[in-house]
């Protein structure tokens, strides 16, 4: 077999490096990136880096694109998370200098070529970060000899206030600033990932809930292309994107929040990070409820395009995909109010009118739910239906667009419910633990006993062999064939897995007379 040059010149330089050692007598693991060293540390046999810097400090370029990450001299220390995107929901420190990322490898620069696994987190565009204990990729990492990676980035008003109708010419990408730091961390992991034993060649993004939103808008953005090259999104549901028109509605609503008028842009630049956050509690002017929303929108340049609509996007459909989805989504968002698992017959309709994205009558449902599941009650048919009338059908419209053009998409159904708390069943993000094979991480409700353990060995199994190969069969699945129409072959995942056809499909059909848009789009 003949050497490889790179490889080669790579050992050697980890060689020549200084030996660090920490407080215990061990050797620390150093890698060179690009822009300097950074010193990890070993956890189960994984050589770990947290916080390491792959854009500057975006305060100066507020609603702007980022700027790369500046060289440093020495060896700088990559023990603990970097600061989250200011955010509402957060117990961990947060700073507009957020683009920092986190990796998780069995070996440096060795030559091997891994797959890297780089992980987008959840939270609506608006709360999280790649420190939750959930995305650990120790176990990983060390169970399949897979580079992990999570990463951090602007959200919220930080990264999608489409200011571009508004501002000058340097506000053009303001509305999708957040997905071009992903880029820019994507442009990172080409570009450093070998120094950490991986494949810049072998690039898998996945994500969960907005973060599987965001891996799939990426496959709209040209700049990202050759920058991965398979894409996992579990119960990421976008389709359509932010419309720039409802974009600058929330822009100039935002602005009036915050004090200021819509030429007012270079105030809005340099107003405390602590005053924007503040404002985000302002009701959406465009919803029915809630907060106001930013998100990517089709800005006709970094984003030409939904995501999703009216078709998927040719010039990613070389790409193989995995579309995910819990059996009981909504049950994240309305399983904490125990008034929802105690309804009656007269409540379920207009607790139903507030949570739905498809507009159905919700009388009309319940009588065909109730005529579907006699032995239901209300509260069961209530997260039923805003499962398939609200979180489900996203998934479904891409994998359908998926078929429509011929692209590789395989789709699972994880039916296999909340352990420590049964009546959460397969809620919305309960797959991440199963996949990161972090069961007894905070958060996560998946328990540690042997059925908990058999889902995870499938999950994990599947999704590292998709990185691997860009195909996820593996022998500790029933074989996954792709989906297809009109056929829609589902891997149903629970203790014991199978293939069916269509699953859901009377729920499918009852939906299928409405037309789904994203909400808030």
């Amino acid at each position: 077999m003949p050497l490889d040059r790179r490889a080669v010149m790579a050992g050697a330089a980890a060689l020549a490096m200084p030996l660090q050692v920490n407080a215990a007598g061990r050797a620390a693991p150093v890698a060179t990136t690009t822009a300097g060293r950074v010193r990890g540390v070993e956890v189960d046999r994984i050589k770990v880096f947290k916080g390491v810097r792959y854009g500057a400090d975006t305060a100066p370029h507020r609603f702007q694109p980022a700027l790369a990450a500046q060289p440093w001299k020495g060896i700088t220390d990559a023990l603990a998370y970097g600061p989250a995107s200011p955010q509402l929901k957060t117990d961990e420190p947060t700073s507009e200098d957020c683009l920092f990322l986190n990796v998780w490898t069995p070996g440096l620069a060795d030559g091997r070529k891994r797959p890297v696994m780089v992980y987008v987190h959840g939270g609506a565009h608006a709360n999280g970060s790649g420190s939750s204990p959930l995305y650990d990729g120790t176990w990983l990492a060390r169970t399949y000899d897979v580079v992990v990676v999570s990463v951090n980035h602007r959200l919220n008003a930080f990264g999608y206030t489409y200011l571009a109708r508004l501002g000058g010419a340097e506000l053009a990408d303001s509305g999708n600033v957040g997905n071009l730091d992903l880029i820019l961390a994507l442009q990172w992991v080409r570009d450093n990932v070998a120094a950490f034993g991986g494949d810049p060649g072998n690039v898998m993004t996945f994500g969960q809930s907005g973060g599987g939103a965001k891996c799939v808008t990426l496959m709209a953005m040209p700049r990202a292309a050759g920058l991965y090259h398979k894409v996992v999104t579990m119960s990421g549901q976008h389709v359509t994107a932010m419309g720039p028109i409802h974009a600058t509605i929330r822009a100039r609503a935002f602005m009036e929040k915050l004090g200021l008028k819509p030429d007012q842009i270079d105030a809005l630049k340099t107003l405390p990070a602590g005053q924007l956050v503040e404002a985000l509690k302002m009701r959406d002017p465009l919803e029915r409820k809630g907060s106001i929303v930013f998100w990517s929108v089709l800005d006709h340049g970094v984003l030409p395009r939904h995501p999703f609509y009216p078709d998927a996007p040719r010039e990613s459909g070389h790409i193989p995909m995995i579309i995910g989805n819990t059996h009981d989504e909504t049950k994240a968002f309305l399983g904490g109010d125990p008034k929802n698992f105690a309804l009656t017959w007269d409540e379920l309709p207009g607790r139903l009118e507030n949570e739905l994205v498809l507009d159905m009558a919700p009388e009309y449902l319940v009588g065909r739910y109730r005529a579907l599941y006699p032995a239901a009650s209300p509260s069961d048919l209530f997260f039923a239906i805003t499962t398939a009338g609200r979180s489900w059908p996203g998934h479904l419209i891409q994998a359908e667009q998926r078929a429509t053009i011929g692209a590789p998409a395989w789709m699972y159904q994880l039916d296999f419910g909340a352990q420590t708390d049964p009546k959460m069943g397969a809620y919305h993000s309960y797959d991440i633990a199963l996949v990161f094979g972090t069961l007894d991480a905070r958060g996560s409700m998946t328990g540690t006993g042997p059925a908990a353990m058999k889902v995870r060995d499938q999950m994990s199994a599947a999704f590292a062999a998709f990185a691997r190969t860009g195909d996820p069969n593996c022998a500790a699945i029933p074989a996954w064939t792709p989906y297809t129409l009109p056929k829609r072959a589902t891997l149903v995942v629970n203790e014991t897995s199978a293939m069916v056809d269509d699953p859901r499909r009377e729920e499918r059909e009852i939906f299928a007379v409405a037309p789904f848009m994203k909400e808030g789009t």
